[in-house]
């Protein structure tokens, strides 16, 4: 399999930035561009579509847009629109979104495997030219069955990737999806750990899927905090202060596979607030948690993920001035 490396387009950069950032992305070499769509920030295919207007080559990466809170016939129409305009430059991701974000907005389901499910099984068969019930993402030929007209159907559908987490998701995506995205922080002993429940989808995989994700590789995008300097210490102190999300946020599934994981629970418990956790949480865990250190050690980091069945390194600029961060990404490649 084809090993990628990629950026993500920070989602509060200054809009004026956007196509600066994926145009300079581009010029240094990476090979792929994240979109992400949060909420209170800037929408997935907008950002997409702009990118992909004003770069050549670059594949351009949605990561993620929430299955509760879109349709999937007019998802279908606006990643075949991409599609369309710009072929084999789009990799569409899904999954879930923040469970507190959804549910803010009234979107969160009361099975989100399931509706996940659904909505890509329908996204993938409306893509594909089929009729498809909606409701229940099956292909169907009825008479109230939605399809796309045959001049919005794309040539090819793009690979979907499922951004998800839990086990049950995980399986999920293997059955489902040609790849998984997984989130921040990506450790290598995660990335095996996740790698057993996508196994455990692919393997099941038949002909029951409405449209089934091609054959070959599963690929897996491994997003991860980038700091790059010249030396391990400044770059741990660095990325430190953006850590403390990480003692209140349910990282759980990131942490329990790695070494350190009962004391990381232990320190978050006897912190009373997030900057007293960051402040004490060991250096050599800061360095485990990302693409972070010399030049040397995050190829190296780099190389122990692809091993581990990476398929694509994203860095996540942790810099005020992301245009910045690109130089010092790009120093890895």
């Amino acid at each position: 399999m084809l090993v990628t490396t990629g950026v993500m387009l920070p989602r509060n950069i200054a809009a004026a930035d956007v196509i600066g950032f994926a145009q300079k992305a581009e010029r240094l070499g990476f090979d792929e561009v994240w979109v992400v769509e949060d909420l209170g920030y800037r929408g997935g295919i907008a950002q997409a579509a702009a990118v992909l207007a004003m770069t050549s080559t670059i594949r351009i990466g949605i990561g993620i847009l929430p299955a509760g809170a879109r349709n999937a016939a007019f998802d279908a129409m606006e990643l075949a629109t991409l599609e369309q305009l710009f072929p084999g430059r789009v990799d569409a991701g899904i999954g879930h979104g923040m469970p507190g974000w959804m549910k803010s907005v009234g979107a969160w389901p009361k099975s989100p495997l399931g509706l996940l499910e659904k909505h890509v099984n329908a996204v993938r068969g409306l893509m594909a030219g089929a009729g498809v019930d909606v409701a229940t993402g099956a292909q169907s030929d009825a008479p109230n069955a939605v399809r796309l007209d045959h001049t919005a159907v794309p040539a090819a559908v793009p690979d979907f990737l499922l951004g998800v987490r839990g086990p049950k998701s995980l399986e999920l995506s293997g059955r489902i999806a040609e790849g998984t995205i997984l989130a921040e922080p990506v450790s290598p002993e995660y990335l095996r750990a996740a790698l057993v429940s996508i196994g455990a989808g692919v393997s099941g995989r038949g002909d029951e899927s409405v449209a089934p994700p091609r054959t070959g590789d599963h690929r897996v995008v491994a997003y991860n905090f980038g700091v790059i300097e010249e030396s391990d210490e400044a770059a741990i102190e660095r990325l430190r202060p953006f850590l403390g999300g990480m003692a209140t946020v349910d990282v759980a599934p990131h942490i329990n596979p790695m070494p350190f994981a009962q004391e990381f629970r232990e320190l978050a418990q006897q912190c009373a607030t997030p900057e007293e956790f960051t402040a004490r949480m060991p250096g050599e865990w800061i360095l485990q948690l990302g693409l972070v250190g010399t030049v040397e050690r995050v190829r190296k980091r780099m190389d122990e993920l692809t091993a581990a069945g990476a398929s694509s390194n994203v860095f996540i600029p942790m810099r005020a001035n992301a245009m910045d961060a690109l130089d010092e990404f790009a120093a890895a490649l």
